[in-house]
This record gives structure tokens, sequence and C-alpha cells, in this order.
């Protein structure tokens, strides 16, 4: 076993080295062995894979922060690897929930995890400035306190806010108040991500796999990012195989699709035996 403060150690040591590193997202234990076994030195939780994982939307409406953190266990439970979490809105408006969150996630062996400045209301998507920054300053003042590395995402992207000035108003805000990675999912194209990536000075994490144009790692790197995500495109992808393989059988009356399937015994491979 791998202690909190070792993997915290490691987590901390991917951000300083030179160069960027990919923090894949798994959805449940297994695919957390799967790409542990693969190599990955980091894992992030998503929690839009766990969601589509049990059959509901991904908000946070849809997802409480105990099913979130329970997901988030079963993946630290399954790897030596650090673990970050998809901390989601911090589950509260107010900054001491967003703090009481950290303490949570850092209870159950996360050593890091993402709070966002999106409301889940779409009259209203975006937190107010000043609230924003109180939220991540309530959440790093806790994340010191534990082996966490905290990372403040500014959502504007997401939500139709096209403003990059203000994205990187609110990332230079939350890097001020102590977030230690910076995070606008969605930025839309390599210039944007240059941008961002040059106006702050802490690492920042920039997501691949979602609509739109994909760059490489060494494209993102020379732009100056730190840490790639996947989000929930590692789950998306494995519901798509499910899904052609399932329209194969009910319109065709085919199984082809098991062809290219992983064998029993790979898949077998990388689980644990409890057994032994």
């Amino acid at each position: 076993m791998v202690s909190q403060l070792s993997k915290h150690q490691a987590f901390r040591k991917l951000h300083s080295r030179p160069g960027a590193f990919v923090i894949p997202n798994p959805w449940d234990a297994g695919s957390a062995r799967i790409l542990t076994a693969l190599g990955f030195e980091a894992l992030a939780t998503t929690s839009a894979g766990f969601a589509f994982a049990i059959g509901r939307r991904d908000s946070a409406a849809a997802l409480s922060r105990e099913a979130i953190l329970q997901n988030a266990r079963s993946i630290v439970e399954a790897t030596d690897l650090p673990v970050s979490a998809d901390l989601e809105d911090g589950f509260g408006s107010d900054p001491a929930s967003c703090a009481l969150t950290i303490s949570l996630a850092s209870e159950i062996g996360l050593v890091g995890g993402s709070i966002e400045d999106a409301t889940g209301n779409p009259a209203d998507p975006i937190f107010d400035f000043t609230l924003a920054v109180e939220r991540v300053a309530a959440a790093a003042e806790e994340a010191r306190k534990h082996p966490f590395i905290l990372t403040a995402r500014a959502e504007n992207f997401l939500h139709g806010r096209l403003d990059l000035d203000d994205t990187i108003r609110r990332l230079q805000a939350f890097e001020k108040v102590g977030a230690n990675v910076l995070y606008a999912p969605g930025l839309p194209n390599l210039d944007a991500i240059r941008t961002v990536c040059f106006s702050v000075n802490r690492p920042v994490n920039v997501v691949m796999g979602l609509a739109g144009r994909t760059f490489t790692v060494g494209e993102l790197e020379e732009a100056g990012v730190k840490r790639i995500s996947v989000g929930g495109s590692f789950a998306r992808a494995a519901l798509g195989g499910f899904v052609r393989a399932a329209r194969e059988v009910k319109d065709h009356g085919t199984f082809t699709y098991a062809e290219d399937a992983m064998s029993a015994r790979e898949a077998e491979s990388y689980m644990l035996d409890m057994g032994r």
C-alpha cells in the first residue's frame, strides 16, 4: 500500500517536473485498474463518466457529494497512483461547503480535487466573480491542511460565455488565493490555451476529447500546458463501442463486434484476484 502522503508527493512532482503529463479519467474501479496497468502516472475521476455508469445526467443536482465521494473512494482503493477528483461546484454555493468537500475528499485518500465556478443554474450559470474567488479561497485554505492539490476551474466556455479576458481574470484571482492548478475547460483553440498558460504562474490543466479540434501532447506542451485530462471521453468511447455492438446484434443479427472486443483473459489480467 502506498501512503496518501507518498501519493501526494508523487503528484506534486508530476506538476513540477519539465514537460506535460496525461492524467486520464477512469469512471470506476475496473477502468482505474486498467489505466494503472497501462502505465499512467496519476488518475482523475470524472463526474460525467460516473453519471453515465449509474444512469444519470452529469450535474450536481443528479449526483450527491456522498455518491461522488463513494465513487472516488472505489477508484482510490483500486490503484496505488495519486487520484484527483472532480468535485463539481463543491456541493454548495457558500465557501464553507467547498471547504467541507475538500476535507471529506482528503479523508477518503484523494490527493487532489477540483472546484468549479459553475452554479448548475442554466439561467445564471457562472458564480459572481467575488463569490467564485471566495469559494476557491475557502477550498484552498482547507487544502493546505491536508496532502491535497487544489484545482480551480473557470467554466465560462462550457456555458456559452466566450469571454477569454474574464476567464483569465478568474484564473489569476484563483491563483492569488491559493489554487495549485488552474483549469478552463472548453478553450476554443491553441492560441487561447497558450494565452491562458502565459497569463498565470501555476500549472494549467487542459481537457482533450471534448467536441471540436484536439491537439497532441507535444502541441499542448509547447503551448505551456502542464496537465492533460480527458474528462468523460474515455467513458463515452467505451459506451460508443457498447452501442455499436448492441446495434449490430439488434439491427443485423450478427456478432462480429466480438472480434474487436478485449478478451476475457486480458480483462481478467487487469483485475484484482480476491482469492489471493
